[in-house]
């Protein structure tokens, strides 16, 4: 839906190009000059990446609590639910790509930086373990500051659960595809956005479990050009390959058709996650 508040007017940061914000979501949030990717939404990305109206949410009801007591963090919260729309920070659900069934989870970096609780950890493991009833393959966007610190321990926790639940899905042999996004670092990174089948990287994302600036200060050096951008990281090995926004459906389409295997004919997509939420 375009609102008033949607058509402002925007300067690309790259170029400097102006230019207002319809065009900039009828280009999937990328320069029309330069196409400098900006950040996206997960809905955002729902619409361009699945089949219409295939996407059915899961766990969609579930709220970070306090479980260290932490003072302001109810507040926190309810403040990022408000800003952002989102009731924590990844949405997952199962959708078809070319009537191919795949599980997707999307992180937004507008919830609080995207940082991983207890619940964001709950729902990426629920949408990892998904795909291996299911028996099809798991999309994973990633984009995070990193472990949610307002949590403590119940925040580091996630990265184990998360990267036992790929582990699972490697057993299963069953792909796990994740597409890193500008940022993806911390214990995000640390955990199970680096346990990806296929890392794919959105161009000129910042991708690394510190900061260039945490590393400066620390080694007291000056960091390369571009270091720990997705060009940066492609070049060292630590990506596979790098994909526009605009082309990201088609490659997907390509990528789960070698990778078809036969679904379970008794799971079918859009139920799984609804009953496993009951068990929360």
């Amino acid at each position: 839906m375009t609102s008033e508040k949607a058509v402002e007017s925007i300067s690309c940061p790259a170029c400097k190009s102006d230019f207002d914000s319809e065009t900039l979501r009828k280009n999937l949030n990328t320069c029309p000059s330069c196409s400098h990717h900006f950040r996206m939404e997960p809905w955002d990305r729902i619409a361009y990446l699945a089949d219409p109206d295939s996407f059915i949410e899961f766990c969609k009801n579930m709220k970070s609590l306090n479980p260290i007591a932490m003072d302001g963090y109810e507040e926190k919260l309810t403040e990022a639910t408000r800003k952002s729309n989102l009731s924590d920070a990844v949405i997952t659900g199962t959708c078809t790509i070319d009537k191919q069934p795949v599980v997707l989870a999307l992180m937004s970096f507008s919830f609080m930086g995207g940082s991983m609780g207890s619940v964001v950890g709950e729902k990426i493991t629920r949408a990892i373990m998904t795909g291996v009833d299911k028996r099809c393959p798991v999309i994973i966007y990633a984009t995070s500051g990193g472990a949610r610190m307002q949590e403590g321990i119940f925040s580091l926790m996630q990265m184990a659960k998360t990267a036992s639940a790929a582990a699972e899905l490697d057993r299963a042999g069953l792909p796990l595809f994740l597409v890193l996004c500008d940022p993806t670092t911390g214990g995000v990174t640390a955990s199970f956005a680096m346990l990806g089948d296929i890392a794919i990287a959105e161009p000129g994302a910042l991708i690394g479990f510190a900061g260039p600036r945490v590393i400066e200060g620390t080694i007291k050096q000056t960091l390369p050009e571009g270091f720990q951008r997705a060009e940066f990281q492609l070049e060292k090995g630590f990506v596979d390959t790098i994909v526009p926004r605009k082309d990201q459906r088609e490659f997907f389409v390509r990528l789960l058709k070698m990778h078809r295997g036969k679904p379970a004919g008794a799971n079918a997509p859009g139920s799984a996650g609804h009953e496993r939420e009951d068990q929360a």
